[in-house]
């Protein structure tokens, strides 16, 4: 019995039955805000959905146009959804003569001038948000930065942390081993998310106005040329269209160790970059347009497929509050829209992914080498634009695998992981989930990025016309299905107050902008030198 079959073993004894019920999930999306005829929205941020800087539930993220939609942490995969579909009901029930986009690569887009950077107010924190924003737009365009995704926070109880603590025999404090913990979690993650991206990668297919003359290696789909793609693509988002960034390949982030972690990160955002000093930090209106010049200007630059994470203080930066506190929860960021599900993303989705994670934490995770680094960044290449094909292979210490093989192997190593779920949560979700996630395989055909293709093909449209298609039938059938009044009036007073914690914020200031910078990168003494 190998070392995971026999933990395995353990957690399902009846003793240890309840360790597992309180996993705590939560999910980020984003939607670009469109008019009806499919253009990015140019409309400031609707004043009823409260304040972008301080309301809990709904924000904006690059574009005053790109909305982000979060829920409260929840022991439940279905109050997660159910959180989520009631800030879309009040969302659309807000919105005037405007739709929200359903695919992650962006709808019909102008040039750069055109896309509206998000606002947050006059306040330092405000300002900070806006600049960095700015500057994310200079180094990469904006165009990037419309690209939507949803981000899934995951964290383990405490019961379960102190029995693998107490079961490992491990002299560390519970906090350092839940933080080297998550790491191994972390590591394994990136050898396998390539999996994630096969399973549910649904961009294959973008508007040409999103290319705009950049090199590319993609397929015109007809005659007229609208619409460009990858035959074989999965999710181009996750390509060199997407969060991809020239700049950061020289960036090898290690994550055997927390501190490699932060320092890697820290160097970077005090590092000078030449070509972000070339742009300066003001413009010719005199206001700042990015941070710094720094390779980085904060840590949220550096693009991940997953992050290690710590709820911040007010002010407090985020590897300030890993460094001090560890890692609490780990966010997972290779997900496109699903544009077939009105949330995005469906519940037989979550019990996935749960397990997925779940096993990345409890599988032997070795210690990564520099070239494992430059395999793991390979793979995601071939898999974006060629993860369909039944002839890819993929890189690994051990030579090449194909993907058909390599995933049915981890996809059986997960079945007793789906079982454990389902035994501490008394039901056969996460395994009908695995199971039906494993046809995709051998039939990529049912892939959602296939999917979307063949939709294309059958009613001879393009991407444009068929994210048209969603972006209405979903708005009609969340419309349909209307908050109840008293739902309706909470969301409502939870926009007033947030719109009243901006202006207090500041009415409050005392600093200047130039000081508050300062504070800001002053906590970065902890990993200099």
């Amino acid at each position: 019995m190998s070392a995971l079959e026999t933990l395995i073993t353990a957690l399902k004894k009846p003793e240890n039955s309840l360790l597992l019920n309180g996993i705590l999930r939560g999910i980020e999306k984003e939607g670009l805000r469109i008019d009806l005829q499919g253009g990015l929205a140019l409309s400031p941020h609707p004043k009823a959905l409260g304040s972008a800087l301080t309301h809990p539930k709904i924000t904006t993220d690059f574009s005053e146009a790109l909305l982000e939609f979060i829920t409260p942490p929840s022991h439940r995969a279905e109050k997660v959804l159910a959180s989520l579909k009631e800030v879309h009901q009040f969302t659309y029930q807000s919105l005037n003569n405007e739709r929200i986009w359903p695919g992650s690569m962006p709808c019909v887009l102008g040039d750069d001038s055109q896309i509206p950077v998000a606002q947050y107010g006059t306040s330092n924190v405000g300002r900070m948000k806006t600049v960095y924003r700015l500057g994310l737009g200079q180094r990469y365009g904006r165009k990037m930065q419309t690209i939507a995704g949803i981000h899934y926070n995951f964290s383990l109880p405490s019961p379960f942390w102190a029995y693998l603590h107490t079961k490992s025999g491990s002299k560390l404090d519970l906090q350092r081993y839940k933080t080297e913990r998550y790491f191994d979690l972390i590591r394994n993650f990136r050898r396998y998310y390539w999996l994630l991206v096969y399973l549910f990668g649904a961009s294959p297919a973008v508007c040409k106005t999103f290319i705009n003359g950049q090199t590319h290696q993609l397929t015109q789909w007809d005659g007229e040329g609208n619409t460009l793609y990858a035959p074989y693509g999965t999710s181009l988002r996750m390509g060199d269209l997407g969060y991809q960034s020239n700049a950061q390949k020289s960036l090898v982030v290690d994550y055997n160790h927390i501190e490699n972690y932060l320092k890697t990160l820290c160097s970077a955002i005090n590092t000078e970059y030449p070509d972000y000093s070339k742009m300066g930090h003001t413009g010719e209106d005199g206001l700042r347009h990015q941070l710094n010049s720094n390779l980085l200007q904060i840590e949220n630059e550096f693009y991940s497929p997953i992050r290690p994470k710590r709820t911040a203080r007010s002010g407090e930066t985020a590897l300030t509050a890993l460094h001090y506190r560890g890692v609490e929860y780990i966010e997972v960021r290779c997900l496109d829209l699903n544009p077939f599900e009105p949330l995005g993303i469906s519940s037989a989705q979550i019990r996935f992914l749960d397990t997925f994670l779940l096993y990345c934490l409890l599988e032997n995770s070795p210690q990564s080498t520099a070239d494992e680094y430059h395999f793991i960044q390979e793979n995601q290449k071939r898999i974006v634009y060629e993860g369909r094909n039944p002839e890819l292979s993929l890189l690994t210490s051990n030579g090449d695998k194909g993907t058909v093989e390599w995933g049915e192997e981890l996809m059986e190593k997960m079945g007793p992981v789906a079982e454990l779920l389902d035994h501490a949560l008394e039901t056969n979700c996460h395994t009908h989930a695995l199971s039906k996630e494993k046809t995709k395989l051998r039939d990529p055909e049912l892939t959602p990025s296939a999917r979307i293709l063949a939709e294309m093909k059958e009613q001879k449209i393009g991407y444009y016309e068929l994210m048209m298609k969603y972006a209405s039938q979903h708005h009609d059938t969340l419309s349909k299905d209307p908050l109840t009044p008293e739902q309706t009036q909470q969301f409502k007073e939870m926009a007033d107050q947030s719109l009243q914690d901006q202006l207090e914020i500041e009415n409050n200031e005392t600093k200047s902008f130039e000081e508050h910078l300062k504070s800001y990168y002053d906590q970065y003494h902890f990993c200099k030198g």
